[in-house]
């Protein structure tokens, strides 16, 4: 969450991202920040950790916008019904879930309590569904390896 809100104030958004502000945000950002308008060494190195920044957020907030969600549910939903959960990593208040089918998931704002409940489940898959894969904000975070 505390990702959510660092990019989000970054690029000036409140409430729900819409994918053409941001965009247009994105473009005057980077032109803004693009270190070859420098030419002191100190400023060019400043421009170029806050440009990644600007890439990585947009890059970020773009992956869990309502419309990149929308595009993407029809797969979503095949994966957390049709495949198992494979494994996991919970840290602060984020869960990684990768799945039998390759993805991975990441749900923000899962704390601890729900973890442990998640993990002693008995069927986790289930309790996954109930109370967290449609529950809370998330992104793809890696896809699944096409084999060839």
């Amino acid at each position: 969450m505390k990702r959510i809100k660092q990019y989000k104030k970054l690029f000036k958004v409140e409430g729900a991202i819409n994918l053409k502000e941001l965009k247009t945000t994105y473009r005057g950002l980077v032109k803004e920040w693009h270190p070859d308008k420098f030419q002191d060494e100190e400023k060019k190195l400043e421009a170029e950790e806050v440009s990644t920044e600007i890439i990585d957020g947009y890059h970020f907030l773009v992956s869990i916008a309502p419309e990149t969600k929308e595009a993407n549910l029809e797969a979503y939903h095949k994966t957390i019904t049709e495949f198992k959960v494979e494994d996991y990593q919970h840290k602060s208040m984020l869960l990684e879930v990768t799945f039998t089918d390759g993805n991975t998931y990441e749900y923000f704002g899962v704390n601890k309590k729900l973890f442990i409940k998640f993990i002693n489940a008995k069927s986790i898959n289930n309790f996954g569904k109930r109370n967290i894969f449609n529950s809370f904000i998330y992104r793809k975070s890696k896809k699944a390896m096409a084999t060839a």
